[in-house]
């Protein structure tokens, strides 16, 4: 576990600052600077793209890790890199004669309730491609053991490039038209970026001579797609229903709300850019019993620090809340709802790494189908009904059948498991601070507030959970930090 831990930790803290920009820009700068209308357009495109964004990368991001160590000569990786780089064209190009000759009917349908999306659609697919590629580009360096840039780049430096261009609009330099125009060059630049380091990793010879597995490529390919496509719609697929049912400002105030819980699955982004490449060589070498001890680890230590996070959200929400417009305000039943969704799902650990690599991903595919088909019928029941709060009781449901169906999965068809007793103290340690806590604030204004209990929170929670020892991995760092104090 150690490059797990090394890399992890640096690929956390980097992705903390990504959202502390990130936070800025989603919780001051949109609202105050593009208005509800922009921010609601921007948070409806950016869904819509990372919707298809499976798609437009043909899952080459997954079956680029997946098929990565199988090769063992130079040779044949870059004929395999090569081949992959040209799968997502499969679908481009039929995409693209569809899109051209259907554009009004499509663009007309999804801006039916909101009429400013229509002019805009056409850029969620070339945004989808560029997240498409960066997503390729980063699987090859992570095949590599070098995740931390490709991190820093996705998380810190597309938000620097958003905050540059917001603050630009609020100094009329430019509209924010103009704006929402500019997430697409943003985009490109970042999966250039990319590009140019990844070649700089391990520099590849282009081969056009396909590789002696290319019919299990597609195969997995092709699943992949589909996995991926309904896992990010259960992601987005209610930013861009609301779009359909309700007024575009709504996204808006949902898109705040979202942030704030998404937080909760900053550890699990971070870990998982390390521990995918990592249990898909032990899958690969069949070491069974490694995989097993790597997912109780990531199981217990995840459930730890983002308890932290979200025992920090929730502690806080109604004084963070105080901060933003009134309009924004009533977006606390929606942090609450799609955060204990998002807490569940970072307790399983590296379970969606596991799958994706094991024999048995294509009975995930129908499984998810499923689950797919029930987000989208609770979204198009509880949305014209209950708004933004419907739109999250159903992801919180759509998210936790698939999660539980995910764990089930695992443990009965490859003897599995991520729980154990400790997963139970850590639980209960949790509810008690949440109890503790929640009922009572300092007397002071809400910035004052956040940040004395924030303090006092996350020293008693470290605390609490080294004396109790109950993750290695989250005791190891607690020792490494305090080593580090006591030499200065």
């Amino acid at each position: 576990m150690g490059i797990v831990i090394n890399q992890s930790i640096k690929n956390t803290i980097i992705t903390y600052i990504g959202f502390v920009i990130g936070a800025a820009n989603t919780l001051f700068m949109y609202p105050h600077f593009l208005g509800e209308t922009y921010y609601g357009l921007t948070g409806y495109i950016l869904s819509s793209a990372n919707v298809i964004m499976p798609l437009m990368a043909f899952g080459v991001h997954n079956t680029l890790v997946k098929f990565f160590t199988q090769y063992p000569t130079e040779k044949e990786k870059g004929q395999f890199l090569s081949f992959v780089l040209l799968l997502p064209f499969l679908f481009l190009i039929p995409m693209l004669l569809l899109g051209t000759l259907a554009y009004e009917y499509i663009a007309g349908f999804l801006s039916r309730e909101n009429p400013i999306i229509h002019d805009f659609v056409w850029q969620i697919p070339v945004i989808g491609l560029c997240m498409g590629y960066f997503e390729i580009f980063y699987a090859w360096v992570k095949v590599h053991m070098q995740s931390v840039f490709g991190s820093f780049v996705k998380e810190v430096v597309l938000r620097v490039f958003i905050t540059i261009f917001l603050f630009a609009v609020y100094f009329g330099w430019m509209s924010p038209l103009a704006f929402i125009n500019t997430l697409m060059g943003i985009y490109l630049a970042t999966t250039l970026v990319m590009f140019f380091y990844a070649m700089k990793v391990k520099k590849v010879s282009f081969s056009f001579q396909f590789p002696s597995n290319t019919k299990p490529i597609l195969t997995y390919s092709i699943f992949i797609i589909l996995s991926g496509s309904i896992a990010n719609m259960l992601l987005d697929i209610d930013k861009n229903m609301i779009g359909q049912y309700i007024k575009i400002e709504n996204i808006a105030y949902y898109s705040v709300a979202i942030f704030i819980a998404t937080v909760i699955s900053v550890p699990s982004r971070a870990m998982h850019q390390i521990t995918y490449p990592i249990t898909a060589k032990l899958m690969t070498e069949g070491k069974h019993d490694e995989l097993n001890e790597l997912y109780k680890k990531t199981s217990i230590t995840l459930q730890i620090v983002g308890g932290l996070v979200f025992l920090g959200i929730l502690l806080n929400i109604n004084q963070l809340y105080l901060l933003l417009p009134e309009n924004y305000r009533g977006g606390v039943f929606v942090v609450f709802t799609i955060g204990f969704s998002k807490y569940f799902d970072l307790i399983l650990g590296n379970n969606n790494a596991i799958i994706f690599n094991s024999k048995y991903y294509r009975m995930v595919l129908f499984l998810g189908l499923l689950l797919a088909f029930l987000a989208v019928t609770l979204n198009m029941i509880f949305i014209p009904k209950y708004g933004i709060n419907g739109a999250a009781i159903a992801t919180l449901i759509s998210i936790t059948f698939y999660s539980i169906a995910k764990l089930l999965f695992v443990v009965m068809k490859m003897k599995l498991f991520p729980f154990t007793m400790k997963t139970i103290t850590s639980l209960v340690v949790f509810a008690v601070f949440f109890f503790a806590f929640y009922y009572w604030d300092f007397p002071f204004d809400p910035i004052t507030n956040i940040v004395l209990k924030s303090t006092l929170i996350t020293v008693l929670y470290v605390v609490v959970n080294y004396k109790l020892h109950i993750s290695e991995d989250f005791n190891t760092v607690v020792d490494t930090v305090l080593q580090k104090l006591r030499k200065r």
